[in-house]
Parts: structure tokens; sequence; C-alpha cells
């Protein structure tokens, strides 16, 4: 009796301390907006993330001083095994919340040889960081649920919260207004943002997210089990940790512990045993044994190999997708020519970005405009999910130089505000064909207006034109000062005229050289 006790409270103390990791993770998220003051940093995640900080120190050939922290996630997992996996891990959180019934659960079965599949990712992973690749880190479990709450469920709450609004504004009762008032003035720019977010991958991020989730059909924790990058690299560590489950000679062979291990990683045929390297001390087993048979002891020394761990062809295979892979990357078109319209954050181009940006979306987060978007093929899928800068939908404000701040790779460097205001990112070309004073010889000054240059990057000269009536009239037209635009992206924002904009901003061959541009 007391033995159960004890592992009742185990358990319930390890799923508070998951609870709390969870709602930290959301509270630094929510947090990440322009000019908020957080005694924590924003990505503090990122920097105990030791695929993060594995990876981006490959690519760059030095450990970044935000990835030491890394270091406390492996000395734990030496000591303790995938801990980080059962207690920390946000995302496996969530997987356990959606857990099916214990009735239905494992109703399918799915072969342990899958378990390959994420130490084969891992290989693939860190063996394009060794080439300066970083792309597969879209599998980290922490940059999949940022980007999912950054493009899809922040967007959703926010139109949900805001057509709410609207509507008991108009048809509720009278009384119900003030405190409605109230709570706007609470939750917008905090909770939720101060305007309506857009991106263009919204459906896409919430169907991946809703397919990760939904492979729990098949068996408890399948993205933890058989394909996250991180698992690999933690369960490897693992296989040397201290801590380990010991099945006592008390045993009853009951079996249920094996049939509620979320990992299934329990084997009846091993006499009960468990792999270390699988195992994420849920202590789902220590609570179901009913003889107190198991326990959970120091041992040293290597664990057991099992066939779906990493062998040598394994690992060879990996090495060949990966320079095959990156073969093809670079002998693509996108090689060749860039793509244009590929405007990047604030200093990025010139750091370096796709060996750096391990496409977390924070910088997509903070942006206030919601201007920074995720790229898909607008770089190739070399840079798949790195920030792009859509003018149409988002400008870089002159007053804002959050993204760089927020970045935990230092793909986007942490510039001051002047020293951003000054960082040229893209040039405006204007379409004389569309914009409205070349070509229909109608006055509109909006860009100009809207230049937040102090000496106006465009500037508009008086001309006479016939207009339509066959009269000559005067006719500001705009253009651009190619000495003082640092592309930020205003005019084409604000630009009156429907779909394209008459001006629009360009990544000029200039840029396309990774020398740094600044405005003098």
């Amino acid at each position: 009796m007391g033995v159960g006790v004890s592992a009742q409270r185990w358990v319930r103390l390890r799923r508070i301390v998951q609870y709390l990791f969870l709602a930290l993770f959301l509270y630094l998220f929510v947090l990440t907006v322009k000019g908020r003051w957080s005694l924590l940093p924003v990505e503090l995640f990122y920097r105990f993330d030791p695929l993060a900080a594995i990876s981006v120190s490959l690519a760059r050939r030095m450990i970044p001083s935000k990835f030491f922290w890394a270091f406390i996630t492996l000395g734990a997992t030496l000591i303790l095994g995938r801990v980080w996996c059962g207690w920390v891990c946000p995302l496996g959180t969530l997987l356990d919340l959606f857990r099916l019934r214990k009735a239905q659960r494992n109703t399918i079965r799915v072969s342990s040889r899958w378990r390959q599949v994420k130490y084969f990712l891992l290989f693939v992973v860190l063996t394009n960081a060794l080439f300066a690749n970083l792309t597969l880190l879209i599998l980290d479990p922490l940059t999949i649920l940022t980007r999912t709450l950054t493009t899809a469920v922040m967007p959703a709450l926010n139109y949900a919260f805001t057509t709410l609004e609207f509507w008991l504004y108009g048809f509720g009762p009278g009384f119900v207004r003030t405190p409605l008032t109230w709570l706007d003035a609470v939750l917008r720019g905090t909770v939720l943002p101060a305007r309506q977010p857009f991106y263009q991958v919204n459906v896409l991020s919430a169907l991946l997210f809703m397919g990760l989730v939904s492979l729990n059909l098949f068996t408890d924790r399948f993205w933890c089990r058989h394909l996250c990058p991180l698992g690999a690299l933690l369960g490897l560590l693992s296989k040397v940790s201290w801590l380990r489950r010991v099945v006592g000679p008390d045993c009853t062979r009951c079996r249920r512990c094996s049939r509620d291990c979320p990992m299934g990683t329990i084997e009846p045929e091993r006499d009960f045993a468990s792999d270390p390297g699988e195992c994420v001390l849920c202590l789902a087993c220590l609570d179901a044994c009913s003889q107190g048979s198991v326990t959970f002891k120091g041992q040293l020394g290597l664990a057991e190999w099992r066939s779906y761990d990493p062998s040598r062809r394994q690992m060879l295979a990996s090495l060949a997708t990966s320079v095959g892979g990156l073969a093809l990357l670079h002998t693509a078109p996108i090689a060749r020519r860039e793509y244009p319209h590929a405007v990047r954050p604030p200093g990025a181009r010139e750091n370096d970005l796709l060996a750096k940006c391990i496409r977390c979306g924070e910088c997509m987060k903070v942006c206030p405009t919601s201007g920074l978007q995720p790229s898909l093929s607008e770089s190739g899928l070399e840079g798949v999910w790195t920030p792009l800068l859509v003018p149409r939908l988002g400008y870089c404000d002159y007053s804002c130089h959050a993204c760089g701040q927020v970045c935990p790779s230092g793909a986007i460097p942490p510039l001051t505000l002047e020293e951003k205001r000054r960082v040229v990112i893209g040039l405006a070309y204007i379409d004389r064909n569309r914009c409205l004073p070349w070509a229909d010889g109608v006055d509109c000054i909006v860009c100009e207006e809207m230049c937040p240059v102090p000496a106006k990057a465009i500037r508009l000269e008086e001309a006479e034109v016939l207009n339509d009536q066959g009269e000559l009239v005067a006719v500001k037209r705009p253009r651009v000062v190619r000495d003082l635009c640092i592309g930020c992206g205003i005019c084409e924002y604000k630009c009156p005229l429907n779909g394209e904009a008459a001006i629009r901003i360009h990544v000029p061959n200039e840029l396309t050289s990774h020398s740094s541009h600044f405005i003098p």
C-alpha cells in the first residue's frame, strides 16, 4: 500500500512538472512581443535544446554563448536518462494529453524497427550541419510547436476573439460592453497580437501539427518513439545514463507495466526489462506495479544494444543521403539565380542566415506587422521555413529591432535600433506601368508620405502630362533615391493599388554578395 501511494505521488509530481514547463513555454511564447520585458529570456527553451546547440555549433564551427545552457540538458540526460522528453518537452506533454483511452490504446501494432527512423533523421541533421545546412531542424520539437503557435494557433484565436467582440458589441446586451472593453485592453498587445496577423502557411502549419498528433492513433507518443531527432540524440546518451529501471525477482508477470508504458519499451520476453534509451521516466510502470517490483536505481555501463539502435550501415546511409541531398540542392536553379524578392531581416543575409537559422519562428512571432513570413520555395529547399519579409503583408517597422533580440541562434544579429535603421535589406523599384502618377497621370503621394527615412528615400518630381481629356496637367511623380532606401517595404505595403503594388522591394545584386550594407 505504501509503495502504491509513493508511486502515485511521483507520477503526480511528474505531471505537475510537465504542466508547469508547458505553462512556462506558453508564457514565454506569449511574452514574445515587441517592447515587453521579461525576467527570463523568451527563447529560454531553445537555449537548453541540445539538438539545436550541436547543429548550430557544427554549422558555425563554434559554440554560440546562448547555447552553453544545453550542457545542463546533456548532463541531466547522462545522469537521469531521457528526463527532458518525459518531464520537460512541451510537445511531449501535449502528446500525452492527446493519448487514447486505455481500452483503445495500442490496438495497432507498430514494428519496433520504426524506431530506427529517428536515428536516421538525427544523423542526417548532424551531417547536414557539418555542411552548414540546418534545414532539417524544422523537425526539432520546439521549432514545430513554436511555428504552429505562431502561424496557426494565435492568428486563429485572435480572429475568433475579434469576431466574438464585434458580435457582442453589436447584438449583445449593453452591460457587457464595459467589461469587454476592459478585456480587450488587457489582452491586446499582451496575450493576443495588437493587430490581426496573416501567415501564408497557416493552414499547412495546422495540418502538419494535426498530422503529428494523429499519429497517436497508431501508438502512444508515435512521434517520440519513431521520428523525433532530439529524442534520438537524448536516447543515445541515455544508453550510458546512471539511473536505470530495474525489475525485482518478485515480479508476477501481470504485464500491466508493459501495457501502460507510453513508449512501448518494456519487453515481456526480456523479463520485462526496458531500454533506457527509450524510457522517458514517465513512471507509469512504477504506478502500475502492485507488487512494488519496479524500482529505479543507479547503474554504470552501456545498456544492451537493441536491433533498432543505429548501426554503422545506417550512419553511412545517412551520410550518403546528406551529401547527395546537398549536392542536389546546390545544383537547383535557385542556387544560380536568387529569388529577387527574398528580402531577409536586418543583417541576416550578411550573417549567413542559412547556416545559423534553426527555423524556430521566434522572429515571426515578435514581428509587430507580421511582415516576416516563413519561406517555402522562395529560397529553395535549403531555405525552407527561414524568415522572409513579405512587404505586401507587413513592412519592417522603422522603430523595431525585436527580431534580432529574440533570435536564439544569432542568425539575425542583435543590432541596436540605430544600427538596424541603417542596414539595407532591399531596394524599392517603381513599376511605371502600374504607378498612378506615371501610368495614368493621377496624383498619388502615398509612398513618399509613408517613407520613414528622415531624408526621404522617395521623392516627388513635378512633371506636366496629358490627362484623359487631353489637358496638360501637373503631376507629382515618385522617384527612389537609391543611396537612401533601406528596403523596409512600407511603401509597398501602403501602395493603394489592388493586387501587386506599383512599388516593390527587390534584392539588388550588391546585396547578394553577403557583404554588409549600411546607410552612412
